[in-house]
């Protein structure tokens, strides 16, 4: 089954389970999806559904910890609701290790010449790791790695 149609049919049994936060939320996700294959006109595959996901949690993201500086707690809990929601659309997530291990084949891979080539790594990284593993943490360990 795709990721559209597993996100169609959880849908469906929101709506007859009258899971009216959860149903907002994949309503939310199959607008999003519609909305690009609409603007781009095409027909998303998986992994163009999981990049519209993986945005959607990014904003998410971003508006807990706006949220957080502005002491509203009450939106910090809807948005923490709608990114477990979406976190569960995502493969299973890898461990520090394996993102470390793949950051350092990358490398070997990529055979960079300092920090400005980190653009190659990172360009091998995100096919690899698209929709597993949060790109910013990923980006900051390529950072590291090839500064130090």
């Amino acid at each position: 089954m795709s990721l559209k149609a597993r996100i169609s049919e959880d849908v469906k049994q929101a709506m007859r389970a009258q899971d009216k936060p959860r149903l907002g939320v994949l309503r939310l996700i199959s607008a999003a999806i519609k909305q690009r294959e609409v603007d781009e006109r095409i027909e998303l595959d998986d992994a163009q559904v999981l990049s519209v996901i993986e945005k959607m949690i990014k904003q998410r993201r971003e508006s807990i910890a706006q949220f957080e500086k502005a002491a509203r707690n009450d939106l910090v809990d809807a948005e923490k609701f709608e990114l477990g929601v979406l976190a569960g659309y995502l493969p299973q997530q890898m461990t520090d290790a394996e993102i470390s291990q793949a950051v350092e084949m990358a490398i070997s891979e990529a055979k960079p010449a300092g920090i400005k080539d980190m653009g190659k790594v990172m360009a091998v990284l995100k096919p690899r790791l698209a929709g597993r593993a949060d790109m910013a943490k990923v980006s900051t360990l390529v950072k590291s790695k090839l500064s130090g």
